[in-house]
C-alpha cells in the first residue's frame, strides 16, 4: 500500500493550526488541512504491513490501506467511495475522533503512524469541494415505517442506513435543532455546524424526515429539556411506527457530592457548552453562564473538561484551572506494551495550548463562598495505591474560583426514555442489548432497538456511528426477514 519504501523515506507531517493568539478571537475551525501533496506524501508512508491492524483499531472498520494507497495515486474519487463504505459520516470522524486506528498502526511501533486521520479529513473534504457527496435514495420503497429517537451519530447513521434501505424514516430530536452532541456538545472551533447541515439535507433528499424540539417519552424532570415544544408518547410511537430505534445520549452527567455544590457559579459542562454554540447560531439565550473576566475551574480531565477550557477562553476568563482527579499519565506510552491498543499517555489539546494550567491527583473536597455565590474551592492531593485513592496528609490548598464546570463524564441515559418504552436496562443504567447473533441491538421490549451512548453508555462519535449501522441492519432484517446493508 502507498510506496513500498514510502515509510522509510518520509515523515508524518500533522495537519497545521492557526495560532492561539488569532484562533481565540472566534469560534471557527483553525486546522489547516494537508494540501494534496503532502496528503500524497502521507499516503505513500503507509506500509504493506500484511496485517493492517488500522482497520480493526477503527471501530467503524475503515478500509484504511486501500484508501490510504488510493490518496497517494490522486485516485480522490475512489477513495470516497471507499471511506463512505464503512463511515456515513467522515467529516465528524475527521475532526473529533481521537484515532484510535493510529495507535493500531503497524508503523507505529516504531515510528510514528501514518496520518490516517488527516488523510480521512482530505478526503471527505475533497469529495464536498468536487459535488461528490449526493444524496442516494432507494429505489424501491418498502412500506416500513421507522421511527429513530435522537439525531445523534448514532440515530443520524442509522437513519440514513434505514432510508436507503427503502423504509420510510422520521428522525425525532427533543432540541430545537437536528445533531445531538455533535450539535450541542462539540463546541464550533472543532466541529462547525454547517458541516452537519449539509448532511441534513442530504438525509431529507433520501427521504428521511426530521422533526425537532420534540420530546418522546413522559414524567421527565423539568430540567430534561426546555427546548421541545411537543411530547409524544412511547406507546403512540409504537402505534404508528413498524419499529423504534432509540438512540440518544448517556445524558445524566456525574455530579460531584460535596459542600458547597448548590453554590451559584457550580455548574455541569453541557449546561454551559450548549449555550454558546446557540449563540453562534444566532440565537439569544437569557441569563447564559459566562467566562468573561472570571476564575474558571474545570473539574475532569477529558475531552468534556477540554471543550470548557476552550470556550472560556473565547469569552475571555481571567484564568483558567483544569483538575484530574488520576495521577499524570506518562508523556509516552510503553508501545511493547500496549499496541495496537488505545494507550494511556499525556494528551495535550489544542485548547490546552491556549491557556490553561493543568493539575492531576486532585481531589476538590469543598465548595465556599458568600450570598450563595462560589467564590473558592478547597482541594487536596491524593495518590492511588492498590487501586485505592487516599489523601494525601497536609495537601489541602485553597484556589480562587468564580465559576466552576463539572466535566467528570456521564453515567447512563436519563432513565425515563426507557422507563417509558419498558426498556430492561443492564447494571449500569443503560439499554440492555446484544451487539451480536439473532436479535442484536433490539430491547426487552418490542419492536424497540438501542443504538450508540443510550446501549453503550459514554463513548466516541466513531462508535455511535458503527452502532446506528449495524442497529439499521439488524431493524431491516427484522422488518423484512433479511438484509443486504452492510454490517
Amino acid at each position: 500500500m502507498g510506496k513500498i519504501t514510502g515509510f522509510m523515506e518520509f515523515q508524518r507531517q500533522e495537519e497545521g493550526y492557526l495560532p492561539p493568539a488569532t484562533r481565540l478571537k472566534n469560534y471557527a475551525e483553525f486546522v489547516i488541512p494537508l494540501t494534496n501533496e503532502q496528503a500524497k506524501v502521507q499516503g505513500a508512508r503507509c506500509m504493506d504491513c500484511g496485517i493492517p491492524f488500522c482497520n480493526n483499531g477503527c471501530p467503524v472498520n475503515n478500509i484504511i490501506p486501500d484508501w490510504n494507497d488510493l490518496v497517494y495515486r490522486g485516485n480522490y474519487r475512489e477513495a470516497l467511495d471507499t471511506l463512505h463504505s464503512t463511515n456515513n459520516f467522515p467529516e465528524f470522524t475527521g475532526r473529533i475522533c481521537p484515532a484510535p486506528c493510529e495507535s493500531a498502526c503497524t508503523l507505529g511501533i516504531s515510528e510514528d503512524p501514518v496520518g490516517i486521520k488527516s488523510i480521512e479529513h482530505k478526503i471527505i473534504d475533497e469529495g464536498w469541494e468536487h459535488g461528490w457527496v449526493v444524496p442516494l435514495p432507494a429505489a424501491h420503497q418498502t412500506g416500513k415505517k421507522v421511527a429513530v429517537v435522537g439525531s445523534g451519530p448514532a440515530g443520524l447513521a442509522a437513519a440514513q442506513q434505514l432510508a436507503r434501505a427503502g423504509h420510510a424514516v422520521t428522525v425525532f430530536e427533543k432540541s430545537d435543532r437536528a445533531g445531538g452532541l455533535l450539535r450541542y456538545g462539540i463546541p464550533d472551533f472543532k466541529m462547525e455546524k454547517s458541516h452537519i447541515d449539509r448532511r441534513i439535507k442530504q438525509m431529507e433528499a433520501e427521504g428521511v424526515v426530521f422533526r425537532t424540539s420534540v420530546l418522546i417519552g413522559k414524567d421527565f424532570p423539568a430540567n430534561v429539556n426546555n427546548w421541545a415544544k411537543e411530547t409524544i408518547f412511547p406507546e403512540d410511537l409504537e402505534k404508528e411506527f413498524d419499529a423504534v430505534v432509540l438512540a440518544g445520549g448517556a445524558e445524566q452527567p456525574r455530579d460531584l457530592p460535596v459542600p458547597g455544590r448548590e453554590l451559584k457559579g457550580v455548574h455541569f459542562a453541557m449546561d454551559f457548552l450548549p449555550q454558546q454554540n446557540k449563540i453562534n447560531a444566532g440565537d439569544k439565550v437569557k441569563d447564559q453562564i459566562k467566562a468573561t473576566g472570571k476564575h474558571v475551574v474545570v473539574i475532569g480531565g477529558g475531552d468534556t473538561g477540554s471543550d470548557c477550557v476552550g470556550t472560556s477562553n473565547r469569552q475571555g476568563a481571567a484564568s483558567v484551572t483544569q483538575f484530574e482527579l488520576m495521577p499524570m499519565p506518562p508523556e509516552q506510552e510503553n508501545k511493547p506494551l500496549v499496541w495496537p491498543y488505545w494507550p494511556t499517555k499525556l494528551r495535550t489539546s489544542s485548547s490546552h495550548d491556549e491557556g490553561c494550567e493543568r493539575d492531576w491527583a486532585v481531589a476538590t473536597k469543598r465548595l465556599e463562598g458568600k450570598g450563595g455565590k462560589v467564590e473558592r474551592l478547597i482541594a487536596c492531593r491524593v495518590e492511588w495505591k492498590d487501586g485505592k485513592m487516599a489523601e494525601v496528609p497536609n495537601s489541602e490548598f485553597e484556589m480562587k474560583a468564580d465559576l466552576v464546570f463539572l466535566a467528570m463524564g456521564f453515567v447512563s441515559p436519563v432513565a425515563n426514555i426507557l422507563d417509558a418504552f419498558g426498556v430492561e436496562k443492564d447494571a449500569r443504567g443503560n439499554a440492555k442489548a446484544t451487539t451480536d447473533g439473532e436479535g442484536c441491538y433490539k430491547t426487552s421490549s418490542a419492536k424497540v432497538f438501542a443504538a450508540g451512548d443510550v446501549r453503550r453508555g459514554q463513548s466516541l462519535v466513531v462508535w455511535a456511528i458503527r452502532e446506528g449501522r449495524q442497529c439499521a441492519r439488524a431493524v431491516d432484517e427484522f422488518l423484512m426477514g433479511s438484509s443486504e446493508l452492510p454490517r
